[in-house]
């Protein structure tokens, strides 16, 4: 029987998972850049925390969650986004009330979706969350830090801002009726998910991509009319600040997000180069949010960076520069027979004590001098260590420099000072 990755569940081959560490790596630096601290959470939630923040009637909750009960009957939901477990921590352990928080964490997240090339059934996000405080200058920090991470990790100009207001949950609400009022009259030329989301989840339908809904969708009422005034007033106050600090952005009034938890501020970064998945980060406020699960009243706003996407960002684009390889070693250690293969593990332990950023390897098992040269090679690595017995039985090493050929047997007692001379040369 062979077994194989189950459906939508991605195996991260070594290459792969440098460049999420790229990611994450760049992420970490700037976030703390701003004073943000990172958080670990749970991957398993109750159910009730997931119907209660994201609501019932969205996508994620009706389809999209793993959910099973454990041994004592209890709901347990592998948990699909990461906003609603870290407020469930911020509450729980009292970081909230009368507080600053700027919080980050990274990790696997799980949605039973259709699979296709960005969209994965276990899918890694970096999530930040911010609480206490209301107005649109946290929003913009926000959106300062994504932007920087872009530039970090030069895909400025392959990612586009997208902005839009949803208001108050009282605007919402009014918006809704009349949102309804006009898609009654299209309900036969909508499509199977628009008219389901008719009666539960209205406003998704201004996310549709069918084009026929699309069009039905061009003369429908807009939120933007019916936002209260300080909401209003709120976007207006973002825009003004993004324009004075030099931040393109569109505004995007189908932009409504697909969780309940969303109020004012919603936005999404995008990119044209990965089809039909071009929401490569997303977020904006979810002020009544703390409230649903118990808390005081706590402004907040955050949002989430899909990984698996901004690799595939970086994978085309390093396909596209002819990128170098990394190197798998800059130092490989070759030997030849028992004594000197223990004699090369204790001089590699000896220079991964003094340079442990360089990646050094030892050839482990037998092997001719040629097929071990040619490992040396393969893994670029810039200098060969050759250890004979010759070399052994008179203490000495022959350094042999991979890029010119030119090689020097010395003492091992003077490797890491030759190496410091010739650092240029690996």
């Amino acid at each position: 029987m062979k077994f194989q990755a189950l459906r939508g569940m991605q195996d991260l081959l070594p290459k792969q998972k440098a460049t999420f560490r790229v990611i994450e790596d760049a992420a970490r630096e700037i976030f703390s850049s701003y004073g943000f601290q990172e958080l670990g959470m749970p991957l398993l939630e109750s159910t009730a925390l997931y119907k209660r923040v994201v609501g019932e009637a969205t996508d994620i909750v009706e389809k999209e969650m793993y959910t099973f009960d454990d041994r004592n009957g209890d709901s347990l939901t592998l948990r699909p986004e990461g906003t609603a477990g870290c407020v469930r921590i911020a509450q729980q352990h009292g970081m909230l009330f009368n507080q600053v928080q700027r919080l980050w964490y990274t990790g696997p997240m799980f949605r039973y979706e259709r699979p296709q090339k960005g969209r994965y059934r276990q899918f890694d996000q970096i999530g930040v969350e911010c609480f206490g405080m209301p107005g649109p200058d946290i929003d913009v920090e926000v959106l300062l830090l994504c932007a920087r991470l872009w530039e970090k990790l030069d895909l400025t100009d392959d990612i586009t801002l997208e902005l839009n207001s949803m208001g108050s949950a009282e605007a919402r609400a009014g918006y809704r009726l009349a949102l309804v009022e006009y898609l009654a009259d299209y309900k036969d030329q909508l499509d199977e998910d628009s008219r389901r989301r008719l009666t539960s989840n209205p406003l998704r339908i201004l996310d549709s991509k069918v084009e026929a809904t699309k069009a039905i969708l061009v003369d429908a009422p807009k939120l933007a009319d019916y936002l209260d005034e300080e909401s209003k007033q709120h976007f207006q106050g973002l825009c003004q600040m993004l324009d004075s600090l030099g931040i393109a952005y569109q505004i995007n009034p189908s932009i409504v997000r697909g969780l309940d938890y969303y109020n004012r501020t919603v936005f999404e970064w995008v990119t044209s180069a990965l089809g039909a998945q071009g929401a490569v980060c997303a977020g904006g406020r979810y002020d009544g949010l703390v409230e649903q699960i118990g808390g005081k009243a706590t402004p907040g706003v955050g949002f989430a960076i899909g990984l698996d996407r901004i690799a595939l960002l970086l994978d085309q684009k390093e396909k596209g520069e002819n990128y170098p390889e990394v190197p798998l070693a800059d130092i490989y250690v070759v030997s030849m027979g028992d004594e000197s293969r223990l004699n090369a593990i204790a001089l590699a332990e000896r220079l991964r004590t003094v340079y442990p950023d360089r990646k050094t390897l030892v050839h482990c098992g037998a092997g001719k001098f040629k097929a071990q040269m040619k490992k040396a090679n393969s893994h670029g690595a810039g200098i060969a260590l050759l250890l004979g017995e010759e070399e052994v039985q008179n203490k000495q090493v022959t350094v042999k420099f991979l890029n010119t050929g030119d090689q020097e047997t010395i003492k091992q007692d003077e490797l890491v000072d030759f190496l410091a001379l010739r650092s240029d040369g690996w």
